[in-house]
C-alpha cells in the first residue's frame, strides 16, 4: 500500500541534499560569485547561462528557463518519475521514505516479479553460452551481423527449443509457479504448464528504471509468430513500454532526440554503429502513451518508417495520435526509408553517417500532414484547394491552442489562397488594447507571490504589514495567503522545500514560472522586503477602498452627502497618483 509523501519528509530530505553536489555529479559546475555556472544540460549553448543557487537550492538556466528543485533536476535529467526521484534522493540521504496513511495507490507488491524476470534474463543469457543448445541462435546472430559486445550491451538471450527448462528451473513451489503464470514466462493450457518462450533468441524489454519487465523472442526458422512478446502483465503493459529507452539513456547522459524505430534489431543494429538514440514500439502502432514517455525525455523525436505503403499508413497513424501534443514546443519528424531497407539493412550500407545524414532531413509533422493531403487533391484547382482546406479542419482541430496552431492555419491559407481568421488570442489582446507578444506587467498579487518564492525568508519583515489585503476576492489571494501562512509556521524553508509543497498543485507550474519571472530580475535582494511590504500595503488599500466604497454603491447618488462627494473626489485624486507611480 503506497501513501502521499508527508511533506516534512520532502523538506528534510530538500534540507540533507546539496543541490550542487547533486548536480556536479552529472555537469561540470564553476564557481561564480555565491553561486555556480554551468552550460545548460537541457539546451546547446556557448557561454553559460546555467546557474544553481546554494542559497535557495534552486536551479535556473536564463537562456532556455528551465529550473527547479533538486527533485525537479532529477525528474528532467535523469528521466525519472517524481516518486522515483524521491526514492533516489533518499537513498543517497540514508532514509527510507515513509507514507502519511493517505492512500494514493493500493496494489500488491511487484518485487517478487521484478526479481524473477532479472533471474529468468540472467538464464536465458546463460543459455546462450551453451554450444549443444545454443549453437543455431549465435550463428544466427552473427550472420545479422551483431557483436558479442552488443549482445552483452542488451543482455540478448536464448530459450532453448525442447523441454520446460525455466519451468522447471524456477517452479519449485506453488508461489514461484503462480509468479511465474503472472509473469507470462510460462503458459497454461488443459491443465498443463510449459515454457512460454521456445526456440527464440531473447530479448529483455526494461523500464524506465532499468528493471526488466518483459521479454521479446524471436524464433530461429521459419515458424509464427516470427515475433513473440511477452503478454499483458501486472508490470508489462505493450501499449506504454519502449524497446531501447533505458538502454539510450544509460549511453546518452544528454539525450537530445530519439529516434523511433519497428524492432529490436533495428535498435541493436543502430546502436552498433553508434546511433544510441533509437527505441521500439513493441509491435504495435504509436500509442499517446508512447508519446507523453518520449516528449518528457527529449525535445525531438523522429519516426522512422518504411517507405511503402504500409510504412506511410503507420506514420500517418502516428500523426493523428500526436496532434493533441503538437505545441511546436517539441520537434516531430518523419524519416521514411528507399524502398526495400529497414533501419538495419540501411545502417550497414550507409554507415552512420549516411543514416544521420537522412534523419537531418526527416520532414516536419506539418510537412508530412500537408503533404499526406496535398496528395489526395488537385492543387491547381480552385475546387482541389477548398477541399485541402476541408480535409485539413478536423485534423487542425486536434492541435492545442496557441502559436504553433495559428501557424499551421496561415499555411492553410497560404495553401489555398483564402484567408485565416485571425488567432483568437490576438482578437483578445486587441480587446484588452495589448499587443501580442509584449509581457504584460504581473499583478499585485503575483508580483507578491513570486517575491515570497524566490525571497522565502521575507516573512519575517512583514510582522508590522496590515493584512486587511487578505478580503479581497483578486485571483490568487488565497494561494498568497497559503504562502505567507506555511512560511510562518516554518520561517526556515527554502526556494527549493516551498516550492515542492505545492508540487501536487493544480497551479504548480504558474507557481514555477512565478517564481523565476523577469519581474524578479528588476528586484534587489536588499529591496525586496520594501518591494513586498509596499505590494501587500496597496493591496491592503484596495481592500480597504472596496469596503468603502461598498455601501456608498448601494444608495443612489442623490443620497450622497456633500462630505461623501469630497471624501469620493480625494480618494478618486489618490488612486491616479499611485496609478501614475507604479507605472513609473
Amino acid at each position: 500500500m503506497a501513501g502521499r509523501i508527508p511533506p516534512e519528509f520532502i523538506d528534510d530530505l530538500l534540507a540533507r541534499t546539496d543541490i550542487v553536489d547533486l548536480i556536479g555529479t552529472r555537469i561540470q559546475l564553476r564557481k561564480a560569485g555565491k553561486d555556480f555556472q554551468a552550460r545548460c544540460p537541457f539546451h546547446d549553448e556557448k557561454t553559460p547561462s546555467f546557474t544553481v543557487s546554494p542559497d535557495k537550492q534552486f536551479y535556473h538556466c536564463f537562456g532556455c528557463g528551465a529550473h527547479g528543485t533538486a527533485i525537479g533536476f532529477l525528474m528532467e535529467y535523469d528521466h525519472l518519475a517524481f516518486r522515483e526521484a524521491v526514492d533516489e534522493l533518499a537513498r543517497h540521504a540514508g532514509l527510507e521514505v515513509p507514507s502519511d496513511g493517505e492512500v494514493v495507490r493500493t496494489g500488491p507488491d511487484h518485487g517478487p516479479l521484478f526479481e524473477l524476470m532479472r533471474q529468468a534474463a540472467d538464464f536465458y543469457r546463460q543459455q546462450l553460452r551453451e554450444p549443444a543448445q545454443a549453437a543455431r541462435a549465435v550463428e544466427y546472430l552473427k550472420e545479422r551481423g551483431f557483436t558479442g559486445e552488443m549482445a552483452a550491451r542488451f543482455e540478448i538471450g536464448f530459450a532453448p527449443a525442447r523441454g520446460d527448462p525455466l519451468l522447471n528451473r524456477f517452479g519449485t513451489s506453488a508461489a514461484t509457479i503462480g509468479r511465474l503464470l503472472d509473469c507470462g514466462l510460462i503458459a497454461e493450457q488443459d491443465g498443463r504448464r510449459y515454457d512460454r518462450f521456445r526456440d527464440r533468441v531473447m530479448f529483455p524489454i526494461r523500464d524506465r528504471r532499468g528493471r526488466i519487465i518483459g521479454f521479446g523472442g524471436r524464433i530461429l526458422g521459419d515458424g509464427k509468430p516470427k515475433y513473440l512478446n511477452s503478454p499483458e502483465t501486472p508490470i508489462f503493459h505493450k501499449g506504454r513500454e519502449l524497446y531501447g529507452l533505458f538502454e539510450a539513456g544509460q549511453a546518452n547522459r544528454k539525450l537530445a532526440s530519439l529516434v523511433v524505430v519497428e524492432g529490436y534489431l533495428d535498435v541493436i543494429a543502430l546502436a552498433q554503429f553508434g546511433i544510441t538514440n533509437a527505441v521500439a514500439t513493441l509491435g504495435t502502432a504509436t500509442t499517446l502513451e508512447h508519446l507523453h514517455q518520449l516528449l518528457r525525455s527529449v525535445p525531438d523525436l523522429v519516426f522512422c518508417f518504411d517507405g511503402d505503403r504500409a510504412g506511410r499508413d503507420a506514420a500517418w497513424k502516428a500523426l493523428e495520435t500526436a496532434l493533441p501534443l503538437a505545441t511546436g514546443h517539441q520537434s516531430m519528424r518523419f524519416l521514411f526509408l528507399p524502398d526495400g531497407e529497414d533501419p538495419d539493412t540501411l545502417v550497414r550500407k550507409e554507415g552512420a553517417e549516411g543514416f544521420s545524414a537522412r534523419l537531418a532531413k526527416a520532414r516536419s509533422l506539418s510537412d508530412f500532414l500537408f503533404e499526406h493531403l496535398s496528395d489526395q487533391v488537385d492543387m491547381t484547382s480552385l475546387d482541389g484547394r477548398a477541399r485541402i482546406a476541408h480535409l485539413a479542419k478536423p485534423l487542425i482541430e486536434r492541435l492545442p491552442q496557441g502559436l504553433y496552431r495559428d501557424l499551421v492555419l496561415k499555411r492553410v491559407a497560404d495553401l489555398t489562397g483564402l484567408a485565416s481568421q485571425p488567432p483568437a488570442r490576438q482578437v483578445r489582446a486587441k480587446r484588452r488594447g495589448g499587443a501580442p507578444g509584449r509581457p504584460m506587467r504581473l499583478s499585485l498579487v503575483a508580483q507578491s507571490i513570486a517575491l515570497l518564492l524566490d525571497h522565502p525568508r521575507l516573512v519575517s519583515e512583514l510582522e508590522s504589514v496590515e493584512d486587511d489585503w487578505r478580503r479581497l476576492p483578486n485571483p490568487g489571494i488565497d494561494i498568497l495567503a497559503r504562502l505567507l501562512d506555511s512560511l510562518r509556521e516554518s520561517p526556515d524553508m527554502t526556494k527549493a522545500m516551498l516550492l515542492e509543497r505545492w508540487r501536487e498543485h493544480p497551479h504548480f507550474s504558474y507557481l514555477r514560472r512565478l517564481s523565476v519571472d523577469p519581474f524578479l530580475r528588476d528586484v534587489s535582494a536588499e529591496g525586496a522586503p520594501a518591494e513586498l511590504a509596499g505590494a501587500l500595503s496597496r493591496l491592503s488599500a484596495e481592500a480597504r477602498e472596496m469596503e468603502w466604497r461598498r455601501p456608498l454603491n448601494k444608495r443612489s447618488t442623490t443620497e450622497w452627502t456633500e462630505e461623501d462627494r469630497a471624501l469620493l473626489a480625494e480618494r478618486d485624486a489618490e488612486s491616479s497618483r499611485t496609478r501614475r507611480d507604479d507605472a513609473l
